[in-house]
Order: structure tokens, then sequence, then C-alpha cells
């Protein structure tokens, strides 16, 4: 997955707090009401939660817009259009400071009965006792890829920890493969990466989660909000993301810290391109030799 860099870094912090689902809503009510609104097609329903003064910023693949009816008109919009089934994921979400709450996001959907999907995140603001909009992100409309590989039903948040954790989690791994005589897999992405908790849930999976556990322990490496944490990191260790930020990318070590296998080609961070088949090829081959 290619970083999708976002207009206000500031606002998205190092680090994701927990998040926890309840049973058909978000960890963020005022994500909620956003969600019905959009379902419901009603512009102003929208437009209350969306900043005025100043007024909502948001930025589109063809460029900013600083109307504050600019997201309002297209999620409204999407009702005409036959919505159904729609299904924001919240890959990401993160308190930044007091007042504060910033959200990456997937929405998946229906238009007409055909899947399409929208990639994006949102900056909200508490004013007073309510929240708004103030800053947002979006991908164009766009068909929904076909993945071969399972997809997690609700994105885990807190599935990268934080970057500095990093090396002890690597440390953790290895003292764990030395005993064990597992190899370790380090899993280079973040939580804004739905590659990431796709492969993830991938090697969850009831046809993978057997061979994954008997052969390798799976650490994974937050490259941060922005793409530029871990990477000297990642370089150590054979996979370059330097300039060029596209996750997962993985490695692969011996217990004793030797790299075995090191991602160059871009061969994880497209979930689309990949199937079953080429993730038991790639346990296989890299399972520890008294496998």
């Amino acid at each position: 997955m290619k970083l999708l860099k976002p207009v206000f870094v500031a606002a998205l912090v190092l680090g994701c707090l927990p998040a926890a689902f309840g049973q058909g809503g978000s960890a963020f009510a005022p994500f909620d009401r956003w969600t019905a609104a959009v379902v419901s097609g009603s512009q102003s329903s929208l437009a209350a939660l969306y900043s005025t003064n100043p007024p909502a910023q948001t930025q589109m693949p063809g460029g900013k817009s600083a109307d504050p009816n600019e997201e309002p008109m297209f999620w409204s919009a999407l009702a005409s259009k036959g919505l159904s089934a729609f299904d924001p994921k919240i890959l990401s979400i993160t308190h930044p400071q007091p007042g504060e709450t910033a959200v990456v996001l997937r929405a998946e959907f229906k238009l007409g009965g055909q899947p399409y999907t929208v990639e994006g995140a949102q900056v909200w603001i508490q004013e007073g006792a309510d929240w708004r909009i103030a800053m947002t992100q979006r991908s164009d409309l766009a068909p929904s890829p076909t993945f071969r590989l399972p997809e997690p039903a609700k994105p885990n948040t807190d599935l990268y920890p934080p970057p500095r954790d990093a090396q002890k989690e690597i440390d953790t791994a290895l003292a764990a493969a030395a005993k064990d005589h597992k190899r370790v897999i380090l899993v280079f992405g973040a939580n804004w990466c739905y590659d990431c908790h796709v492969l993830d849930a991938t090697f969850r999976s009831k046809q993978f989660a057997a061979t994954v556990a008997a052969n390798f322990h799976v650490v994974h490496i937050n490259v941060g909000d922005d793409g530029d944490q871990n990477l000297d990191l990642a370089e150590h260790f054979g996979v370059p993301l330097k300039g060029h930020v596209r996750v997962p990318s993985l490695a692969v070590l011996d217990p004793d810290g030797k790299v075995v296998y090191a991602q160059k080609n871009g061969e994880f961070d497209d979930s689309v391109k990949l199937a079953p088949p080429d993730i038991a090829a790639f346990l296989k081959k890299w399972a520890p030799p008294h496998a």
C-alpha cells in the first residue's frame, strides 16, 4: 500500500491508542453520527458535523478545498446513487491532545449494487459539548478491489505498537525464537495501511494460523503515521523503504538475527495481487529447517 500523505501530519501523532469497538458501533460516538448521516443522505445533518469557523479543510486527489460544504455534498450524494451496505472501517484512531481525535478510515459500500471504496482521514475537534470535523483527506470514489486473501471484519486499530517499541519487540521475539527454534517475521507497516490488516487477517486465518504459530514469531514494526519512522531499522534488515514507503514489507530472521529473506520488490505491499497459494509458498519456503 502506498503511503497516503496526510495534509495534517501534526494531528496524526506517533502511536495509536487501543480502540474497543462496541456492538454495531465504533470507539468514537461522533464518528457513528457521521456514519448515520451518510446513510440518511441528509446534507444538512452532515454539514452540522463539519466546522464552519474556521471552515473545514479537505484534501482530495485533485487539490485542496476550504469549502465546508465539500464533504457534506460528496457523502450525502451517495444516497441518491443507490447507497447500500455502508461499512466504514476505522484503521487507526489517535488522540493527539485533549479535545482532538484523528481517524483513518476505509469506507466500503455499494452503489446500485456495485461495490465501491473510499479511503480517507478525519480530524475531529471538540467545540464545547459538540465534536466537529476540522480537516479531512479523501481518495476518489473507486470500484472496490477484489481480494483473494481474508479481510478483517474489524481492523485491529492497535495492531502496530508505537514506533518507539520496535527494537524491544524484535529483541523479545528473537529471544523466544532462540528457545523454540522458530524464525521471526518482521512486518513493516502501520495501522493506517489496509493491506497490513489484510496480511494480518491472513496469517490469523483458519488456513494459516497453525502454520504461522508453529514456525514463526510475527513482529509488527510501525513506520509511523507519516511513514518516516523505523526506516533505518528497515534498511538494517535489508528492506529498502527510504524514499519509497510501500507497506507491508517483510523480513525473515533466524533466531540469531541473521536475515534469511528481505522484501525488495513490493512482494507483499498490494494484497489484491496475492492469493492463498502465494502465502502458503512463502511460509513453506522460509519456515525453519526443522519444520
